[in-house]
C-alpha cells in the first residue's frame, strides 16, 4: 500500500512529531508526551490534523431521499446548518462505518430543490463509504462527489478553543462562531495570511470538550494551521497527537470504529439504538435486519451489550482482553488504558447482559492475573460546561 500522507505532514515534521500508521495514512502520533497532549486538551486545547479523515458531497433535488435510505438515520429531518451522528450499514445490518452528516444551504437561489450534505466517514473507511454511497445513488436524483482527497480537516478542541479561533475572525462576524451550536456549522471568514477566507466550521469533536473542526482546501491548510499556532498564547494551544485522541475520546465514551464497532456488530449492542430511525418512512438499507436485532434483543439476556468499567486496582485491561465473572468468561475488553484526567484505569467492554447492570462486579484477565473493575455508566468523563 502507497504510504499517504497529509497536506500538513511538514508541520507535523517541524514540531517534531512521531508517525504512526493509521488507514494507511502516516498521521502524528504525538509531538512529545502524549500525556501532556490529554491535559492540554482538557485544560485550555489542543490542535489536532484530522486530514486522513473523508468527504464526500452529496447534492441534487432528492439528496436527502438518498440520504434517508443509504443511511440509517433520518437525515431528511435535519434542518440546514445542523449535523447529525449516524450509521451506515449492510443488508445484514453489520455496520460500515459511524458517521456525521452535515446539511449545508443549496449552492443557488434559484430555488430548485437542489440540496446539499456533506457526509464525513471515518480514515479507514472513507474509500468504502463513498463506493457505497455512489453505488446506493442509482435511482436518485443525487450526485456523490469524493473530496476527501482534496479537502483537510483541523480540529481545535477544548474550553479555550473559541476564544483562540475568534483572534482569526473579524470582530463583526464573531457572533456566528459564538452562537454556533453543538452539531452545527456554519461558513465563517477566517483571516489568514493577511486576506478573509470563507472556510466551513463545525462544532463537533471527538475529545468530551467543546471544540471545532475547520474544512480548508489541502493547499490553504499549512496557512490555517500555522496561523492557529502564531496567534495562541504560551500553553493555550498544543498540537496532539492520535495518541492523546485515542485517550480522549476513551473518557467521552466515544466509540471507535474497528473496536466497539465494526461489520459484526450490532447497533442496539453498542448503545447506539436511538441511532437508527425504524419508523421512518420507506426502506433503508439494513432496515429489516436490523429491526430483527431490535426485535431479538428486546427484553432478552441473550447476547452482550456495550458497557463501561472503572477500574478498582491500578492495572489496565487492554483491547481483547477477556471480561470475567467469578473466574469465568463472560466479555471482552474493546478498549482500554489508564485514564489520565481521572487517575484510574478506564474500559469499554461488550459483557454478557446478565451482567451488564452498574455496579456489578467483574474482572479483567491481565495476561492471567484478574485485576477487578466494576460496571460503571458511560461516559466515564463529562465536561464541567
Amino acid at each position: 500500500m502507497t504510504e499517504k500522507r497529509t497536506a500538513l505532514y511538514d508541520e507535523h515534521a517541524k514540531l517534531g512529531a512521531s508517525f504512526t500508521d493509521f488507514g494507511g495514512w502516516q498521521m502524528p502520533l504525538k509531538y512529545s508526551s502524549e500525556l501532556a497532549e490529554h491535559h492540554a486538551v482538557r485544560s485550555a486545547a489542543g490542535l489536532f490534523d484530522l486530514s486522513h479523515m473523508g468527504e464526500v458531497w452529496v447534492t441534487g433535488p432528492e439528496a436527502a431521499a438518498f440520504l434517508d435510505y443509504a443511511l440509517v438515520g433520518k437525515i431528511s429531518a435535519m434542518a440546514v446548518g445542523k449535523a447529525k451522528y449516524s450509521l451506515i450499514c449492510q443488508e445484514d445490518g453489520g455496520i460500515i462505518d459511524d458517521l456525521i452528516t452535515y446539511r449545508r444551504p443549496a449552492a443557488d437561489t434559484a430555488g430548485d430543490g437542489t440540496d446539499r450534505f456533506l457526509v464525513v466517514p471515518n480514515a479507514g473507511n472513507a474509500d468504502v463509504v463513498a463506493a457505497a454511497l455512489a453505488e446506493r445513488a442509482a435511482g436518485f436524483d443525487a450526485t456523490v462527489d469524493d473530496a476527501s482527497a482534496s479537502t483537510s480537516l483541523i480540529a481545535v478542541q477544548g474550553p479555550k478553543a473559541q476564544e483562540l479561533l475568534l483572534r482569526l475572525v473579524p470582530a463583526a462576524r464573531h457572533g456566528l462562531v459564538t452562537e454556533l451550536k453543538y452539531y452545527a456549522a456554519v461558513e465563517v471568514p477566517f483571516l489568514v495570511g493577511g486576506a478573509g477566507q470563507e472556510l466551513l466550521l463545525a462544532r463537533t469533536g471527538y475529545t468530551g470538550e467543546d471544540g471545532f473542526e475547520i474544512f480548508v482546501a489541502n493547499d490553504d491548510a499549512p496557512a490555517l494551521w500555522q496561523a492557529l499556532v502564531a496567534i495562541a498564547e504560551d500553553g493555550e494551544l498544543t498540537p496532539a497527537g492520535l495518541a492523546s485522541r485515542d485517550s480522549l475520546r476513551l473518557e467521552a465514551g466515544m466509540p471507535l470504529y474497528g473496536n466497539e464497532l465494526s461489520l459484526q456488530g450490532d447497533p442496539f449492542a453498542a448503545g447506539l439504538g436511538p441511532v437508527v430511525a425504524l419508523s421512518k418512512e420507506g426502506n433503508f438499507v439494513g432496515k429489516a435486519a436490523l429491526a430483527a436485532k431490535k426485535e431479538a434483543g428486546a427484553g432478552s439476556t441473550a447476547g452482550r451489550r456495550l458497557v463501561g468499567l472503572k477500574g478498582l486496582g491500578r492495572r489496565a485491561g487492554r483491547a481483547h482482553y477477556p471480561v470475567l465473572k467469578d473466574g469465568k468468561p463472560v466479555g471482552e475488553v474493546t478498549s482500554g488504558q489508564p485514564s489520565p484526567s481521572l487517575g484510574y484505569p478506564i474500559a469499554m467492554a461488550y459483557v454478557d447482559v446478565a451482567f451488564t447492570a452498574v455496579g456489578t462486579a467483574l474482572d479483567i484477565d491481565l495476561r492471567g492475573k484478574a485485576e477487578p473493575f466494576e460496571v460503571v455508566d458511560l461516559p466515564f468523563y463529562r465536561r464541567s460546561k
